[in-house]
């Protein structure tokens, strides 16, 4: 049972009379654990809700639309706690962390509800086979999985989890059940990539056609390694070996499957010095929150507006600024040359932010803290407003990952910042002061 924090003014459970601090039992005689049981038998039009008050049981038949929501609250929207991570991978990044960051920061999810509600990655170790039965039962799709390698014994080596290996197995279980897939491979250099990662590939491969997507993400390494697996940081020459093997793999498949399936991320074809792929490569850009394609959709979106343009839109006069990571920096810096091209009274400093924090082999402007951003902007020339990526921020838009709040850092260099959205067309607009 779960107890109910609030009831919304107006709604069904509040016409019912259903009160604050009573316990939601069961639906439809289901019993309701978390969020997942809820929204599952909550969509039959006819229900019965079982609540309970002062330890005695009431029932409640409601007539309803299908996804007509109760107007209940709860503690929190998982209407449990989190599961935890019960893994000690080698790669962590959480483990990289320095103290003194926002406690938030040091959670470890491995949460399959957070997996369908939010897009999650999870490794599917602390999952049990009713969890699996769960999740096939209420057709949970896509599931997004850390899969790291197919290789059983090296999973378990790589994640510290002597239930990695089995787990795997999982997979193709959801996959008989046609809930779809999407996969990461987090690669650790001379670990789980070159033959293993083509093992992994092939193995993921006969998952198709639940498989929708597989992306292959360099390991990121922080300077807090201290006491930690020795991983080596990818440079030009193994970064270009994993994008000529992911390449490689996918044009295996692509004429089989008919689309592209297996996506290096633009991490390492930055630091290879390759071009990115076309907008065509990364079909519906299905991994775009893993890194894969984000710089290339970006500049698609910011060309598309920069083409629509008008006189209007030439006329406008701006003295502003943009702050990004090293990662970013070459693309922003031509998406400004577009606009003032077109645009010949906006004046745009670009400026990028080296990660003294983390280290510079961190390179992606959502995690750059305040710190350096005021220590390296303090002494230039910031204009009227300086724009930085949203992702710089936690998801209420307040804090750096330092702790520093937006509104310190904008008094601290005397300018107003302005966070903008991962989406070229929002950037192009923020330039243009017309979000």
């Amino acid at each position: 049972m779960v107890r109910i924090t609030d009831v919304i003014s107006g709604s069904i459970a509040c016409e019912l009379g259903i009160k604050k601090d009573d316990f939601l039992i069961s639906i439809n005689g289901f019993p309701i654990n978390d969020v997942l049981d809820y929204r599952f038998y909550l969509t039959d039009e006819e229900i019965t809700v079982e609540i309970e008050r002062n330890g005695k049981s009431q029932l409640f038949d409601i007539e309803k639309d299908e996804y007509e929501d109760l107007g209940l609250d709860f503690e929190t929207p998982l209407m449990d706690k989190k599961h935890t991570c019960q893994n000690k991978c080698v790669f962590c990044f959480i483990d990289q962390l320095p103290k003194g960051l926002r406690e938030t920061l040091y959670f470890k999810d491995d949460d399959a509800r957070l997996s369908f509600l939010h897009g999650n990655y999870i490794t599917l170790t602390n999952l049990k086979k009713e969890d699996i039965e769960r999740i096939i039962k209420m057709h949970i799709s896509p599931i997004n999985v850390s899969v790291h390698t197919t290789n059983p014994e090296l999973r378990c080596q790589m994640m510290h989890n002597k239930r990695a290996g089995e787990t795997l197995s999982y997979l193709e279980e959801l996959s008989a059940h046609g809930i779809k897939i999407n996969a990461q491979i987090v690669a650790c250099r001379d670990i789980n990539d070159g033959d293993e990662l083509v093992r992994s590939l092939n193995d993921l491969a006969k998952l198709y056609p639940s498989l929708s997507s597989v992306a292959v993400v360099p390991s990121g390494i922080t300077k807090f390694r201290d006491g930690l697996y020795p991983l080596k940081p990818y440079d030009k020459e193994s970064s270009d070996k994993v994008i000529d093997l992911v390449e490689e793999i996918n044009r295996k498949y692509a004429d089989k499957f008919g689309r592209n399936i297996f996506f290096a991320s633009d991490e390492f074809y930055l630091m290879a010095e390759r071009e990115l792929p076309s907008d065509e490569y990364y079909e519906e850009y299905s991994q775009l929150d893993n890194g894969v394609g984000m710089l290339r959709s970006f500049e698609c979106e910011a060309d598309i507006l920069i083409k629509s343009l008008t006189k209007e839109d030439f006329k406008i006069s701006r003295n502003i600024s943009v702050a990004t990571g090293e990662g970013a920096y070459d693309l922003i810096s031509q998406v400004v040359k577009k606009v003032q091209e077109k645009c010949k009274k906006i004046n745009c400093n670009v400026y990028k932010i080296e990660n003294d924090f983390f280290g510079h082999t961190i390179t992606v402007a959502g995690l750059i803290t305040g710190v350096d951003l005021i220590n390296q902007l303090r002494d230039k020339n910031l204009g009227d407003e300086l724009l930085i990526s949203r992702s710089m921020l936690r998801s209420e838009g307040d804090l750096f990952l330092c702790g520093m709040s937006l509104a310190e850092a904008e008094k601290e260099l005397g300018v107003k910042i302005t966070p903008i959205d991962q989406n070229g067309a929002d950037f192009v607009e923020g330039m243009l002061g017309t979000l």
